[in-house]
């Protein structure tokens, strides 16, 4: 298998890793936090910025990400794309990392993404320009 650039953003199951944050009770209150929680409990720890800064390949699950604003929660996924994580979804990573139909486990995993996750919010943040996507 030839050498895969860092910079494609793939997603390779022997060197990725899997952080969840700030899943606090605390954080209830949040816009979207139960579907937000939904698709965490999903996807099964330091930061983006602290992983990046050890020279990792970050991919951030976008509909499992929440803060306190959705303007907060837009600024922070910018951020971390102009730091140079990937922007991805749930079922976008599964995918990637299951790869094809070949995967021993596809039958099980292809059931978990049967079901849509959860509406978190995001649609209405990238529909248009957004200025902090371009």
């Amino acid at each position: 298998m030839a050498a895969v650039k860092p910079s494609l953003g793939r997603v390779l199951p022997g060197s990725s890793i899997l952080f969840l944050c700030d899943m606090q009770e605390k954080f209830r209150h949040i816009a979207y936090f139960p579907e937000i929680v939904s698709v965490a409990a999903r996807m099964l720890k330091n930061t983006t910025l602290d992983l990046l800064d050890r020279g990792l390949q970050v991919h951030v699950v976008v509909d499992a990400c929440s803060s306190r604003s959705q303007v907060d929660r837009l600024v922070a996924l910018a951020r971390m794309r102009q730091s140079g994580a990937f922007l991805s979804t749930s079922e976008g990573l599964i995918l990637q990392l299951v790869g094809d139909a070949a995967h021993p486990q596809f039958k099980e995993i292809q059931k978990i993404i049967k079901e849509p996750a959860p509406d978190s919010g995001l649609l209405s943040l990238f529909q248009g320009q957004n200025p902090l996507f371009r």
